[in-house]
């Protein structure tokens, strides 16, 4: 597999961009600033993607996706070999993260809840109110009530705890966000065409949602991930001298549908180069669930099922070429060395492995995804097969914040694990949803260093030894009933 540069130099791929977005980029004020620090407190750079599965890593000599900047970043830094996330879907996971809660706690049961910041404050609010100058763009997702997005981007920017952001919602480009109106302001306008587009990809969900996988009609700059990316950038440059600054920047990919642009195609089954060799679908028989949802056969064919597979990892490389790009973008600023910076995703992605798709689930495709970080402090090198969870990242910011972690959260910070090159950090962890994707509605999983155990997601309880099958072919709940009675105690 050839390494690749860029394909793009920062100048460039901001270029159009700023003018058509700096008119909604205006900061709203800061909280008062500690006085001079012997050690200026660390930046904090938080790059979260949607659906990315843990094992679609170049680390992975399976796995045909180039990743070199995450690659870099954990080998300067710490890579988290067994981070889990306390809810498999979009909405919850991200409440999780910004509550520094476990799923029952966060406000947010499922994907169309609305998150409760009166009840809840979030841990970006925590940075604001001890002096970082907190920043957001992309889709944050804590937002789904039925007055929309504002045009600027800005909805709940107060309560949400941000001195200034820019966030947008899915992939399509709405009515009343920052990312349809600037699709609509290019020569030619792009929303409608981006709209019918992604509309053609929705309808049938088990088909169409991951089987089309024609490029989108929209070039690179108009792309979401690339607008968001460009959009982070542009809120870094507003950041007030002296100000030490948190930005999370929330990639819509590489969620479905697997809508990828002529260039990204070109990288895997282009003229010059194809790259075709990965794995089918594990224990897959031919049909579609989304969930416990059956759908009726899927006309996946093997080579469906590659290219299906090449946009996926399309996705994941170009949000790893914007992880360089901002490494570059904080050494040209001179923050490199003085800032952490993290990468990890709100769920996973089955893929087809044992006929499912999508988020969701108790298994490992769905629930544990990528968690590397690196910056002052943070021995380079460290692996940790820790347990630990994106709720911890909560904690982790406050407490490089030097501002103490409110006692009501349940997030604890990785910190110690990091300064110390390793070691211990949870006995167990926990995730759940509330869901018909599980049978019973009530989806419940906890699990120790050996053994998960799953509770609501079929009719009978599931046990699975971890490391011994990967996959989780076997449940051994029935030859195990010492394991099951010690793990249902630690269920919520």
């Amino acid at each position: 597999m050839n390494s690749r540069k860029p394909l793009l130099s920062r100048r460039e791929v901001l270029a159009g961009g700023a003018a058509a977005t700096a008119a909604a980029l205006t900061g709203c004020g800061d909280a008062p600033i500690p006085g001079p620090r012997a050690i200026r407190r660390p930046n904090i750079l938080l790059l979260i993607s949607d659906q990315h599965r843990f094992d679609w890593v170049g680390r992975n000599p399976e796995i045909p996706v180039p990743t070199p900047h995450l690659d870099a970043l954990a080998a300067r830094g710490a890579d988290f070999t067994r981070a889990i996330v306390s809810s498999p879907v979009c909405g919850p996971s991200r409440s999780c993260l910004a509550s520094g809660m476990e799923y029952e706690n966060c406000t947010v049961a499922q994907n169309r809840d609305e998150y409760n910041a009166a009840l809840r404050p979030t841990f970006y609010k925590h940075l604001h109110d001890s002096g970082y100058h907190t920043m957001a763009c992309g889709k944050i997702d804590l937002h789904k009530g039925p007055d929309g997005r504002r045009p600027d981007g800005k909805l709940h920017m107060e309560e949400w705890g941000f001195s200034d952001m820019l966030i947008t919602g899915s992939k399509n480009g709405g009515d009343t966000e920052p990312y349809g109106f600037w699709l609509d302001s290019l020569d030619p306008p792009l929303k409608d065409i981006h709209n019918a587009d992604i509309s053609k990809r929705r309808l049938p969900r088990h088909v169409n949602w991951w089987g089309m996988t024609d490029p989108t009609p929209i070039g690179d700059h108009a792309y979401k991930d690339n607008y968001t990316a460009r959009t982070g950038m542009e809120l870094l440059d507003g950041v007030p001298d002296g100000n030490p600054w948190f930005l999370i920047v929330n990639f819509n990919g590489p969620h479905p549908p697997m809508d990828i642009t002529e260039r990204m195609e070109r990288e895997y089954r282009g003229p010059d180069r194809v790259i075709e060799d990965f794995p089918q679908p594990h224990n897959y028989h031919g049909i579609a669930r989304v969930g416990q949802m059956l759908a009726p056969p899927a006309p996946f064919t093997p080579e469906h099922h590659i290219r299906i597979r090449q946009n996926y990892a399309a996705m994941i490389e170009n949000i790893d070429r914007w992880i360089g790009l901002y490494e570059e973008r904080l050494a040209e600023r001179g923050e490199l060395d003085d800032t952490i910076v993290i990468y990890t995703s709100d769920h996973g992605e089955m893929l087809g492995d044992h006929d499912y798709w999508g988020k969701g689930l108790p298994h490992e495709a769905s629930w544990r995804v990528p968690m590397v970080m690196a910056g002052p402090g943070i021995a380079a090198g460290t692996r940790s097969d820790a347990l630990v969870t994106n709720m911890d990242l909560a904690a982790t910011s406050i407490d490089y914040a030097e501002t103490a972690v409110p006692e009501e959260m349940q997030s604890r910070s990785l910190r110690p694990l990091l300064d110390a090159g390793g070691g211990e950090h949870r006995e167990h962890i926990r995730s759940a949803l509330n869901s018909r994707n599980a049978a019973t509605g009530r989806l419940r999983v906890v699990q120790d260093h050996r053994y998960k155990l799953v509770d609501g997601f079929s009719e009978e309880k599931e046990l699975y030894e971890v490391e011994a099958d990967p996959w989780e072919d076997e449940n051994i709940a029935a030859a195990r009933p010492d394991v099951v009675a010690r793990l249902e105690k630690l269920l919520v």
